[in-house]
């Protein structure tokens, strides 16, 4: 995994489908959802590791975004 469209597919795998509108909203729900196929037990650790430290770059890259903006 590359990319948070990656992930977003690979949350597909899992039936799970994420949008909400807000894309810091959206990161935030794929990373919870994340924890909790981590903690099911059904994604290995270094798929994990890997799509987690993406989406919290995204996320502090969107953050950043919106800071700039005012």
């Amino acid at each position: 995994m590359k990319t948070v469209y990656e992930i977003q597919q690979y949350l597909k795998l899992f039936g799970t489908i994420i949008y909400i509108g807000d894309r810091i909203a959206d990161l935030e729900l794929m990373e919870a959802e994340l924890k909790e196929l981590y903690k099911s037990q059904l994604i290995e650790t270094r798929d994990f590791q890997t799509a987690l430290l993406i989406l919290r770059h995204e996320i502090q890259m969107e953050k950043d975004k919106r800071k700039e903006r005012r």
